[in-house]
């Protein structure tokens, strides 16, 4: 039986490059699946790796777009909200994406998405706009009666090494977030664990097709995330603590990177989000982790829960710290 063919859009960044490695290093998927891994710029240094793989692709130009995707069973689609700092743009990518998905025939599209958090919040926090321009864009795709799923990833741990949780300058260590030290926070190791759940929708298309996996390995608060660190790094954590941030201290921390005012107050209300009405709406993860092929018990799981989807475990906080390069070093 000949491949089906899978178009990666965005595969030279962290969730379109996760999935295409995802799958390649997947004996079963990759006997399954023939990866067309698209990029906008073909001589940009991730695509060089890629190029027996590519095809070039806009998302911002339909006829690119239905070259990239015809004869595809499925797509895998991300769009950049920080590339050019428009929600708009961003909503008009991911409804081009959609309209050539439907007129291609498309089998199966996976779209990165995310919550609408002006509705969820009740209006509270309206301006945290590279959620809701993917959420439209779901939205727009459930109108259309395409087939798709939705992959819905959590907070990136990346975010924390370096930045939020840093060497203070005098060897001592802190975690500073504008939240409450109890705050939930759905941790998710982008690089390494995009490809592992979108792989699995791809491979299980009729368990998931009109539903939201949620990419995230549990929710940790900030007094667990130093715990663990506390625990991998015993001599650097002793003196390690949690402060949490005034929300104007936060954006003037922005303000020193040279962040607009828009995007700090974008990005505040991003973490407000958390302790305030939940990253997933207060959902647990129950759903989307409860679906793999390992032993659920490892995970705190009942065993009477059936195994479903994924087949690899994701990446905890404490793993990624103990070999992340900001953390080279300590003890």
């Amino acid at each position: 039986m000949a491949k089906r063919i899978i178009t990666v859009l965005g595969s030279t960044g962290k969730q379109g490059g996760s999935v295409v490695k995802s799958i390649l290093e997947d004996s079963n998927a990759s006997s399954q699946f023939h990866v067309r891994a698209v990029t906008r710029d073909p001589a940009k240094e991730g695509a060089k790796s890629l190029a027996s793989l590519g095809a070039e692709g806009d998302l911002n130009d339909k006829d690119s777009l239905h070259a990239a995707i015809k004869g595809a069973y499925g797509v895998f689609s991300v769009t950049n909200f920080w590339e050019l700092f428009s929600a708009e743009a961003e909503e008009k990518q991911g409804r081009a994406v959609a309209d050539v998905c439907k007129a291609e025939g498309v089998k199966h599209l996976v779209w990165s998405s995310l919550l609408n958090v002006n509705k969820l919040s009740h209006g509270v926090l309206p301006n945290v706009h590279h959620f809701d321009a993917k959420a439209n864009v779901e939205e727009y795709i459930r109108s259309l009666g395409l087939p798709a799923s939705f992959f819905l990833p959590g907070f990136y741990m990346s975010n924390l090494p370096k930045k939020s949780l840093r060497d203070m300058g005098n060897g001592k260590w802190a975690l500073a977030l504008p939240m409450p030290a109890d705050s939930p926070m759905p941790l998710f190791d982008t690089e390494a664990d995009t490809g592992k759940f979108v792989k699995a929708m791809f491979l299980n298309e009729q368990k998931v097709l009109g539903k939201r996996i949620y990419g995230a390995t549990a929710y940790y608060t900030p007094t667990e995330i130093l715990d663990q660190f506390k625990e991998l790094f015993p001599q650097t954590g002793k003196d390690t603590v949690f402060s949490q941030l005034p929300g104007h201290v936060f954006k003037g921390i922005l303000a020193s990177t040279g962040a607009p005012e828009p995007i700090q107050e974008e990005m505040l209300q991003n973490m407000r989000l958390m302790p305030e009405f939940g990253y997933y709406g207060g959902d647990t993860l129950d759903s989307s982790l409860a679906v793999r092929n390992y032993p659920s018990t490892c995970f705190g799981f009942s065993p009477t829960e059936t195994p479903k989807i994924l087949s690899e475990k994701p990446t905890t906080w404490k793993e990624y710290a103990k070999n992340n390069e900001a953390f080279a070093g300590l003890n």
